[in-house]
């Protein structure tokens, strides 16, 4: 049960519409209509059928992609803290061919990558044509948790300057034109912020308390920055307002149900690759002279 075209877009974050961009305007529980119709118990088994037929059309379409070695999909996931990014990725992404696929999670940048600007690491890790890249966590992270604690721009051995909204404008400025340069040169990009409410955060830490199997995930940093909720609530906000462009729109996702979350994802992947023309390689009329003899002597052995 794949969704509608009409009903994904109501996610997309469209360019004309971004500068009133709030997030409050989204639910954080939000369903498509035709699962929200069901019974609640039958919801969730629904939600992972779609799921797995996404994975299944994903699986498909990833060999398509490598053999016509035009375009390569850049994946970015941007969350607040237990919003499901890892979990969502290991999900929607566990059909798809290692070989064709990889990962990147954004840590605290090295002397190396302080040594270049905050877009180099980011360049260094994109994907190659044909294969699909995944940013856990992503080059946003130089105008969500940079602005909420401005002191990190310390580090960065930037010129002198002030650290205003200006500021932050000309890094967004930066990076839609980075991702417009991806964009003209056959890398898709999709980008989704894992929309999480501040309940649901408290609760999924707790888990994370009551269960020792789970205790590793969690870290005393992390109550710290649970403090600074409502500044990265703006962040993501003006983040979103500056860079969902027409050629990277932001896809604001509900996260309190992972397992919707999860579906929402997969079928918006599906449904985007499935719309960028992809086709094997035509064979030429020399190749299949040569296809066929080599089917006659395989035969003939």
């Amino acid at each position: 049960m794949a969704l509608s075209r009409q009903t994904l877009e109501r996610l997309r974050i469209d360019h004309k519409e971004s500068r009133g961009f709030r997030l409050s305007d989204h639910d954080t529980k939000w369903l498509p209509d035709q699962l929200e119709a069901m019974p609640k118990d039958e919801r969730r088994a629904s939600g992972e059928q779609m799921l797995a037929a996404s994975k299944a059309e994903l699986e498909a379409a990833q060999d398509i992609l490598y053999a016509d070695d035009r375009f390569a999909l850049l994946l970015v996931f941007q969350a607040m803290d237990a919003a499901g990014k890892d979990g969502t990725i290991k999900h929607v992404m566990s059909g798809v061919n290692p070989q064709g696929c990889s990962v990147t999670s954004f840590k605290q940048p090295s002397a190396e990558e302080l040594d270049h600007d905050y877009l180099w690491r980011a360049a260094k890790a994109l994907p190659e044509r044909g294969r699909i890249g995944i940013f856990n966590r992503s080059h946003y992270e130089e105008v969500l948790i940079t602005r909420v604690h401005p002191e990190i721009l310390q580090s960065q051995k930037l010129p002198d300057g002030p650290r205003d909204q200006g500021f932050w404008r000309a890094r967004c400025e930066d990076i839609n034109a980075f991702e417009r340069h991806l964009d003209r040169n056959g890398t898709v990009v999709l980008k989704f912020f894992l929309h999480l409410s501040k309940e649901e955060q408290r609760k999924r830490f707790l888990e994370r308390l009551d269960h020792a199997d789970k205790n590793w995930k969690f870290s005393s940093a992390d109550v710290k920055e649970r403090g600074f909720w409502d500044a990265y609530q703006v962040a993501f906000e003006e983040m979103i307002q500056e860079t969902s462009t027409d050629w990277a729109p932001w896809w604001v996702i509900p996260a309190d149900r992972k397992w919707a979350m999860r579906a929402l994802v997969a079928d918006i992947i599906s449904t985007t690759i499935a719309g960028m023309d992809l086709r094997y390689p035509e064979v030429s009329a020399d190749e299949r002279t040569a296809l066929k003899a080599a089917r006659t002597a395989l035969e003939a052995e």
